[in-house]
């Protein structure tokens, strides 16, 4: 005699012997036995499991919340006062429950290495769901004050503000600043949203591909974690690009330059030794002021002294000196930088949007974060505070340089030795900026391709994190590669701009959001996830159910799905205006070579 278990069962009375799934829904066949209860597989091994349903990753969720919401009343009670806090856990000793959870005891450690290898159910151990939960939050440590320093630390989003308003003028500049800084805060509140409502301690959240697993199943997952891979690896060629031209200036070209890049990225393969965001948060909060200092030097410097006109002449169009001008709106053809036209005013939305990019590591930001609820805070401000700083610095720095305002203008002001003295703040903020994209970047690499496809030791374990090490520096020589064959900085962002960043800032997220509150509309009464048995109810699938998702939510819905085309359709633009740029530069008549050789390019 057979039967079939239902999906979703943590705790389901079962007939053994069971065998294999029968099918992509996670059904088991059973024939008879003795009845045993048979429960689900727990923790990182699990995050993956797409046999659970979107109504049992959501009940866990809702568990979780209201657990955190307990835990941070605590917290709160202990640690009164709310802006003192976190202005004395920047800049003191840090927060004491931070170092608490960081100075969990070595059963806490010994149970969170092996529920990432094997789920907390096989643990050759007594777990009780209190211990478990304690390893499961060990590798939460992050503060919402932490999370602004690291939304905040991207060293190209202020430097390219002038670029942006040289190709599009002051008008449109600050239109545009602040209609896809508004934009971008909509699909952090997106990402926030869904990730309170799916991730927790028994199926935690990890990547950018996660929720999208849970929502619209495994083949999108595995598309959105190849396409974030591919972003990272060349936000860290770019960044290796801008420190690299910064460093061989320091030298005045003494050095070869293709030496150089190679210095920069036998630097930036020591950030391998930091695999948790916790252990970056103070470099993020150094990274901060350093920025700031280097924004004001940048400011005097272009008050006081001319452009740096060989610079402008290696890496744009702009072969000339002549007065300088600066426009209301778009500029003529003469004084743009890159290709003419409307491509090139779009080239510089790309440089825009890449500034407001850090949504793609949100997802790992929140994973971090032991009261993810506080999200809303650190975002908040850090987007404020980035839009304001954007607008400023580009629209001062333009009425100073006009057409001659560069994407790298750090490098174009003089005096010489002020110039230096920005680029030294510059190189230290770029490699914080290198050393957290690294660590997101192989983070997703590890997580799902070693671990998941070629089955490494999870990264929690000894033998996980020698591995990290020795795979660390292969990512980095190929960057290098990339890196050194196309060396213009805004060529190469504003194609990560145009393909990835508006599509993972923008489009995906919005496309996560809608899933997730069609599927939370659709239900109907009786439908729903029991835990006491692990059985869900749906009464419907397929399109059906969610149509009726969609229109029980019409405004919502249709907004997210109207936000989702426009996203879509700016992608589209700005991927083929970075192909143009790129064409213009690289061209029959470009002049701008690759870093192969000793000379610089740019």
């Amino acid at each position: 005699m057979s039967g079939v278990v239902p999906l979703g069962f943590p705790h389901v009375a079962a007939i053994e012997p069971l065998t294999a799934p029968t099918g992509e829904k996670g059904e088991y066949v059973v024939e008879q036995g003795i009845p045993e209860i048979r429960q689900r597989v727990w923790g990182l091994a699990a995050r993956t499991d797409y046999t659970v349903s979107f109504e049992e990753f959501h009940h866990w969720a809702k568990e979780e919340r209201a657990i955190e919401a307990e835990e941070n009343k605590l917290h709160l009670e202990k640690h009164p006062g709310f802006f003192s806090n976190l202005i004395k856990g920047r800049l003191g000793s840090g927060d004491q429950k931070e170092r608490e959870l960081h100075a969990e005891n070595e059963k806490a450690e010994e149970i969170a290495a092996a529920t990432a290898a094997h789920g907390r159910n096989s643990v050759d151990m007594t777990v009780t769901d209190a211990e478990w939960r304690t390893a499961a939050r060990a590798l939460r440590t992050s503060s919402w004050g932490t999370i602004f320093y690291l939304i905040t630390t991207d060293i190209l989003g202020w430097s390219g503000a002038p670029f942006v308003f040289a190709s599009v003028g002051y008008g449109p500049g600050v239109a545009l600043y602040v209609i896809f800084g508004l934009a971008a805060a909509f699909a952090g509140y997106n990402i926030w949203t869904v990730f309170l409502g799916l991730d927790s301690a028994r199926f935690p959240m990890l990547s950018f591909g996660d929720p999208f697993l849970r929502i619209y199943g495994k083949r999108s997952r595995h598309f959105i974690n190849f396409a974030q891979s591919i972003q990272q690896f060349l936000t860290v060629a770019v960044l290796i690009n801008g420190q690299t031209l910064v460093l061989a200036q320091l030298a005045e070209s003494k050095i070869c330059y293709i030496v150089v890049m190679l210095i920069i990225m036998l630097i930036g393969m020591v950030s391998g030794s930091m695999r948790a965001l916790s252990h970056l948060g103070w470099l993020c909060n150094l990274s901060v002021w350093l920025n700031i200092a280097s924004f004001i030097i940048i400011l005097v410097a272009c008050s006081n002294y001319a452009p740096e006109y060989t610079v402008i002449f290696k890496s744009t169009l702009i072969k000339t000196v002549e007065p300088i001008m600066t426009f209301a709106g778009p500029p003529p053809a003469q004084y743009q930088q890159q290709v003419v036209g409307f491509a090139s005013q779009f080239g510089a939305v790309n440089v825009m949007v890449y500034a407001y990019s850090g949504a793609l590591l949100f997802v790992a930001f929140l994973a971090e974060m032991r009261h993810p609820w506080d999200f809303w805070k650190g975002l908040l401000v850090a987007q404020t505070f980035i839009a304001v700083v954007y607008i400023f610095f580009g629209a001062y720095v333009y009425s100073q340089y006009g057409q001659y305002s560069a994407s790298n203008i750090g490098n174009v002001v003089q005096p010489l030795r002020l110039q230096q003295a920005g680029n030294v703040l510059g190189l230290l903020t770029g490699f914080f900026a290198v050393f957290l994209y690294f660590n997101i970047g192989m983070k997703t690499v590890y997580l799902e391709v070693c671990q998941e496809i070629l089955h490494m030791p999870p990264i929690s374990s000894k033998k996980g994190r020698w591995l990290w090490y020795a795979i660390g520096p292969i990512y980095w020589i190929l960057a290098f590669l990339v890196a050194a064959a196309v060396p213009n900085l805004s060529g190469i962002v504003g194609f990560v701009g145009g393909l990835f960043s508006i599509n993972f800032t923008y489009s995906f997220p919005a496309i996560m959001y809608l899933g997730y509150i069609v599927q939370n509309a659709a239900a109907l009464p009786g439908e729903g996830f029991d835990p006491s048995t692990g059985v869900t109810t749906r009464h419907d699938n397929g399109m059906k159910r969610w149509t009726r998702g969609f229109l029980k939510r019409p405004f919502l819905s249709t907004f997210t799905a109207a936000y989702i085309i426009c996203a879509l359709a700016s992608s589209g633009m700005g991927t083929w205006a970075a192909i143009e740029g790129l064409i213009s530069i690289f061209g029959p008549e470009g002049t701008v070579a690759t870093a192969f050789g000793c000379a610089t390019p740019l």
